[in-house]
């Protein structure tokens, strides 16, 4: 059945009746709220929206244009770079929320509503341009969406926006009723029934605004400090000083501008809770109803707020399903059903107040044709967990069943679900401290030993746990106050609101919670709808199915091949070996290897901090060889070997690029002389070349080796002068040395990475090639040589 077929959902016979709690019961015996009834249309109205490219805002102004055919509609939208308000809005209206809307009344009536219906205000909440005098309905619905924004930008969207709409409605002349939309949360941490009235609390609403602004201030002041800033620096030299200077002062500047973001975060979520509030985002929206009270209604204008409980995807309309984007609880359900949350410290018994976002547009709209009394605002709860409550337990029995009748892929098989118990808060993050304590471990021993296939199978999955494990963290923090909650939110003036709205309308624009089937909507409409979403972005090919495909033929594309570790198996220190066990007398041997031996413990400290500085202090190993002997070695035995340790799938590859027509160039921080036995299996080889002094070696290079952001420019430079497609070339690297010229490719490729590499390829989503040493037919050590570039010289013709 197509989602225009399908019946309004109502709650079956059958469905259990939960009995109220003795504060309810009290709440009921109250006297019931006196309401106008409503319109069933709007007429001729002209509606000021905000937010209206926002989720809410969407769904709003689908029914204004739908339902609401003879309303006039302001939108406030800014401008995003070189996009006009009125491109964005034309982008707006393709969306799915709007497409029966578009198919039923035709190209035309969109053309015309677009251009006659609908006029753009074109700016922020903070930056209002002046706005015409004849507006009739304002319907306020702008916001940040996050729980945990920064502590200034929480305030500016959602305090700041709120000032701004009504110093911009002061100024016009005109005298609208006001529907601002809010969050049940706004009460802050309690517990018990929260009745539809205005906040109590008498926090300076307008000194806390002040102090959050000023927040970013002192932050970014606290991040330049020189303490700080070296913290910064020695961190990201420790992890990314083998990529290059560059790359550390990059790194360091993102952990300073990170630290602010944390920094301003926990200023949110400190202050929120410290004022009784559960978060910054409840926070300042309790303190934007205050400035819409204080400024608006008590200046004897008309005010109604209204305020939703979990908004989630559509019950009936626009069609069943409908969502744009992951919404607040939903990512809580994705990582369960990905076997992310092992457990969680909800309450049972806590009430999940979910509420369908039709149901929420249709109170806006009710409430928008009942203008309220001047002067007294009125207040609208739109939840469910007074008329038809959906607790913890019943929410989990829910997406467990589902998860298990519908399990996510993982690989070629599923993932299976675990069953909570709701061990609590305090057990449950001494289980989580343990494990991530038990598993850093694993991954610190693991890093001390070379990198294999094996091994990085291994760090993978201990990477995989720690994703895990910070998401439960973030979760239960973020999502603690929703599923700990002991609040009912009272509803009794929204549901006298719907009672009024004529029987032959209530199917189509009403909002009657108690006739929400759950099980039904979650397993057949909210489920599959975020479950689609994200099984969309999974439909990439598998790596494998990516690697099989044939090279596209191309003559402006370059193939990069990095040497040790990703065409031969070896590195400049085995190279060195062979070289000299060629030549030397054997009662000399063993102190030469002797010397070497005592030389390794500073060979491995120079690689973790630079390959560069590797390379300069090893190749000094070859001050007073003469040259002639070292070109009579290559020519003899160490050809076969380095032939022998060249691995056969990088010979297939190399050979793949060329016959696509793609120029192949090689590419090493060691000296050409060592690397010509190969040169015949690429277009290019560019490597670093010793100096000599009367055909002797000094043991120094020339130039600076080509490794880290050197090689980097190098390939910049040589795209240039070749006129090279970098975003469709192709990269081939073992190192995290090799990273920050990797990443200007269009197809980076980790053959046999090192630690780093590996983690950073998986987090990018790059091919991984597990290359091993073996017989191949394809090489002979009489392969015809070709020039050897200097890279010296910079870029080889």
């Amino acid at each position: 059945m197509s989602p225009t077929e399908r019946a309004p959902r109502s709650k079956a016979q059958a469905a259990p009746k939960v009995t109220a709690a003795a504060p309810r019961a009290k709440a009921a015996s109250r006297a019931k709220p006196k309401v106008v009834a409503p319109h069933s249309s709007l007429g001729s109205a002209h509606v000021f929206l905000t937010g209206g490219t926002g989720f809410v805002g969407q769904a709003i102004l689908e029914r204004l244009l739908s339902s609401h055919p003879d309303t006039t509609i302001s939108m406030l939208i800014r401008t995003k770079g070189s996009t006009s308000g009125e491109d964005r809005l034309r982008s707006l209206l393709r969306k799915p929320v709007f497409k029966l809307w578009r198919e039923r009344v035709g190209d035309a009536e969109v053309e015309r509503a677009t251009n006659e219906r609908i006029r753009i205000v074109e700016g922020g909440l903070t930056s209002i341009p002046p706005l015409p005098g004849d507006i009739d309905i304002v319907i306020h619905s702008a916001s940040t969406v996050s729980f945990d924004p920064p502590i200034d930008q929480a305030f500016d969207t959602n305090v700041g926006g709120a000032i701004g709409v009504y110093e911009a409605l002061l100024a016009s002349g005109s005298d609208p009723q006001v529907v601002h939309v809010s969050t049940c949360y706004v009460g802050g941490i309690r517990k018990g029934v929260v009745p539809e009235a205005s906040l109590t609390h008498d926090v300076d609403w307008r000194a806390e605004y002040a102090a959050a602004k000023d927040a970013r201030t002192r932050v970014e002041m606290a991040s330049r400090q020189p303490e700080t800033l070296r913290k910064f620096i020695n961190e990201s030299r420790a992890h990314h000083g083998k990529e290059g200077p560059q790359s550390v002062a990059k790194a360091a500047e993102a952990a300073r501008v990170a630290w602010v973001q944390a920094r301003l975060v926990d200023y949110g979520r400190t202050r929120a809770e410290s004022l009784g509030w559960t978060d910054v985002y409840t926070l300042t929206k309790a303190f934007a109803e205050r400035a819409a009270e204080e400024m608006w209604a008590q200046t004897g204008h008309r005010l109604s707020i209204v305020r939703p409980a979990i908004i989630e995807s559509a019950l009936s309309h626009p069609f069943p399903g409908w969502i744009d984007g992951f919404k607040v609880a939903d990512p809580l359900i994705l990582a369960y059903g990905r076997g992310q949350l092992p457990e969680f410290p909800g309450l049972p018994d806590s009430i999940l107040d979910v509420i369908p976002v039709d149901f929420v547009v249709n109170v806006i709209l009710a409430v928008a044709a009942t203008p309220a009394q001047r002067g007294v605002p009125e207040y609208f709860h739109v939840s469910s967990g007074a008329s038809n409550p959906l607790p913890m337990h019943r929410m989990f029995v829910n997406v467990n069943k589902f998860f298990v009748d519908n399990p996510m892929p993982s690989g070629d098989g599923i993932i299976e679900v675990p069953v909570w118990k709701f061990p609590g808060d305090r057990k449950m993050e001494r289980g989580i401290a343990l494990y991530a304590r038990r598993n850093e471990l694993t991954g610190k021993w693991l890093e001390r030993f070379p990198s294999t296939e094996s091994r990085r199978v291994r760090i993978a999955k201990v990477e995989k746990t720690r994703d895990n494990l910070e998401s439960l963290r973030n979760f239960s923090q973020l999502y603690r106050a929703y599923v700990q909650t002991e609040i009912i939110f009272d509803d009794r003036r929204t549901k006298a609101l719907n009672a009024s709205i004529p029987d032959a309308l209530r199917s189509d624009i009403g909002f009657d919670v108690a006739a929400i089937d759950w099980e039904d909507y979650l397993q057949n409409v909210h489920f599959p709808s975020i479950t689609a979403m994200t099984r969309a972005f999974q439909s990439r090919p598998a790596a494998a199915e990516r690697e099989a495909k044939a090279l596209p033929r191309r003559t402006d594309v370059v193939a990069v091949f990095d040497l040790e570790g990703t065409v031969v198996d070896s590195n400049i220190v085995e190279q060195y070996l062979w070289v000299r066990s060629a030549g030397f007398r054997k009662g000399a041997w063993p102190g030469e290897f002797a010397r070497l031996l005592a030389s390794v413990p500073g060979y491995l400290a120079a690689e973790r901090r630079d390959r560069g500085e590797f390379i300069r202090a090893f190749l000094r190993r070859y001050a007073g060889m003469t040259v002639e002997r070292l070109e009579r070695v290559v020519k003899g035995g160490y050809s076969d070997t380095l032939l022998r340790h060249t691995m056969p799938a990088a010979i297939d590859k190399i050979m793949e690029h060329r016959a696509a027509g793609h120029r192949t160039v090689l590419v090493t921080g060691s000296i050409g002389t060592l690397v010509e036995p190969l040169a015949g299996m690429f277009d290019e080889v560019v490597a670093s070349t010793m100096h000599q002094n009367n055909g002797v070696f000094t043991g120094y290079l020339d130039r600076p080796p080509l490794v880290d952001e050197a090689r980097a420019a190098w390939l910049r430079q040589y795209a240039e002068q070749h006129g090279i497609d970098l975003a469709n070339s192709y990269g081939y690297g073992d190192s995290h040395a090799d990273l920050v010229w990797l990443e200007l490719l269009g197809n980076p490729n980790a053959v046999n990475p090192d630690t780093s590499l590996s983690r950073e390829a998986q987090r990018r989503r790059w091919m991984i090639h597990n290359w091993k040493r073996g017989a191949h037919n394809g090489v002979e050590s009489n392969a015809a040589p070709v020039a050897v570039s200097e890279s010296s010289e910079g870029v080889g013709d």
